[in-house]
């Protein structure tokens, strides 16, 4: 089981922002729905679409609320916690559907009210009064999602396994600079502002270099050295982890003493306050991946995927809420792990995604010996930048993708511009997702490990017709706002 998070001291500060949220419910019933990835999964386009399909009447077809007719209106309204920024969806939703750029990626915690008026699918309460939910749309970054783990280490457990985990597969040649210079520091020496700061750097250069799109990798905290933010520079961000002696014990004003302590402050004045005001809040979580991404960068990736994985589900504490529960140690009642970018593949492959994600997850769960219970796994398409079509090859009908490939895609040798659209075969993923986990087992040692051509398209052109706006084309959306929200619409 996972270490514990939080002091007695957290627990009371919880307990009572949750009665504080549960008093606020009584009057305006809410859902404070979390939204956070891994890895360029893309949480800012599955918010906007999510916002931009319910506000103008999008297919939802199994998000029953909608498809009954149940909702009478929806509308965007003021967040309430004025210390946090607004989700920008104006611009988003501006940025897809007509300059068709993908909007910035997350980097700092943002959130959206959208209000939903509602009949009640019970006859009793229709006698009482119209419904109405507002979901609180929680949208932060999946660096600082890994970064809750810390919480149960110090810095001798921390820098042990990180510099575990560097020296394995890809990473040891990505850390090569760090690990000397950390093997090269004199951890007994006086306190060294400028030494600090070189090793903070060299250990924040690996970090990014593991994050990079040639080698996709997930396991990354501390996450703020990767998105500072307005920490940029500060004693909390500038430490790294040290080639610790047995046994021993930092002597005072070291350089191991400075870095525990700022390890110390990491936690204090940046995870900490994360987990309190906003996680420990949740009441729904969806956590996407980028699946594809990692199976086409091979082994490591996916194997890092998973770990990633098992470290984020170790953070949740999933099952139903009793009175007592919801108001001293708040559960979240549904988590969703998705995969996304399924528009990637023809619909012959979408359950074989879904089947190899649930596969990630099953293991990480059986790794942290946590029941399964209020979570599921699903594979989408928050907006749907291709359509389907099929192509004759030497007699026989071949499946194929159409979109138009972002400008400087490569396929085939071909470079695109970016205008002009594309039939692609985007190739299978493995029938059986178990043969995929063997070949990683027996060595595989392959570049890839999927038959899958993974290219960037632009979002798709929406036209008006007859002056209607169209709503975001998706996949499996709907699907998603029915175990994250539908049954709080009953």
């Amino acid at each position: 089981m996972p270490p514990r998070l939080t002091s007695l001291a957290d627990d009371a500060r919880i307990a009572f922002d949750n009665l504080a949220d549960r008093a606020s419910g009584l009057v305006n019933p809410t859902v404070r729905l979390g939204v956070t990835g891994l890895s360029r999964s893309g949480k800012t386009v599955f918010i906007s679409s999510l916002v931009h399909n319910l506000l103008h009447g999008g297919r939802l077809p199994l998000f029953e609320p909608v498809q009954s007719g149940r909702v009478s209106a929806v509308r965007l309204e003021p967040q309430p916690d004025d210390a946090v920024p607004r989700f920008q969806y104006e611009d988003h939703i501006r940025a897809l559907v007509r300059d068709r750029v993908w909007p910035d990626s997350t980097r700092a915690i943002s959130e959206l009210r959208i209000t939903l008026d509602y009949q009640s699918a019970s006859g009793w309460n229709r006698l009482f009064s119209p419904g109405r939910l507002s979901i609180d749309i929680v949208d932060y970054p999946g660096e600082w999602l890994l970064d809750l783990p810390l919480l149960g280490k110090d810095y001798r457990t921390f820098s042990e396994e990180t510099i575990a985990l560097a020296q394995i597969g890809v990473r040891s040649e990505l850390s090569q600079e760090w690990l000397a210079l950390t093997r090269a520091a004199d951890i007994n020496a006086g306190a060294d502002e400028m030494a600090a700061r070189e090793l903070a750097t060299a250990f924040a250069g690996y970090l990014k270099a593991c994050k990079a799109d040639e080698r996709s990798l997930s396991t990354l905290p501390p996450g703020r050295l990767l998105l500072p933010g307005d920490l940029d520079g500060s004693p909390a961000l500038t430490f790294a982890p040290l080639v610790l002696s047995p046994g021993a014990r930092p002597d005072r004003g070291s350089l191991w003493a400075m870095m525990e302590r700022r390890y110390e402050a990491y936690k204090s004045v940046v995870v900490k306050p994360f987990f309190r005001e906003h996680f420990a809040r949740l009441d729904r979580q969806i956590v996407l991946v980028d699946a594809l991404q990692a199976m086409n960068r091979g082994p490591e990736a996916l194997q890092d995927l998973e770990r990633a994985l098992t470290d984020v589900l170790a953070c949740f504490r999933p099952g139903t809420n009793s009175l007592l529960s919801s108001l001293l140690g708040r559960r979240i009642d549904r988590v969703l792990v998705a995969a996304t970018k399924a528009d990637h593949l023809h619909h012959e492959s979408h359950d074989r995604l879904d089947a190899l994600t649930r596969r990630l997850v099953d293991r990480a769960i059986a790794r942290i010996g946590m029941a399964g219970a209020g979570i599921d796994v699903m594979a989408l398409a928050s907006v749907r930048a291709t359509r389907e079509a099929s192509v004759k090859r030497d007699g026989h009908e071949l499946p194929v993708i159409v979109g138009t490939p972002m400008e400087g895609e490569t396929i085939a040798g071909e470079r695109f511009d970016g205008q002009r659209k594309t039939a692609i075969f985007p190739g299978d993923l493995p029938l059986d997702p178990g043969s995929l986990f063997d070949r990683i087992a027996s060595g595989e040692t392959a570049d890839t490990l999927s038959d899958v051509n993974v290219v960037r398209f632009r979002p798709p052109h929406l036209e008006e017709t007859g002056g209607i706006k169209l709503s975001v084309p998706h996949i499996r959306l709907d699907r998603a706002m029915q175990f994250l929200f539908g049954d709080r619409l009953a």
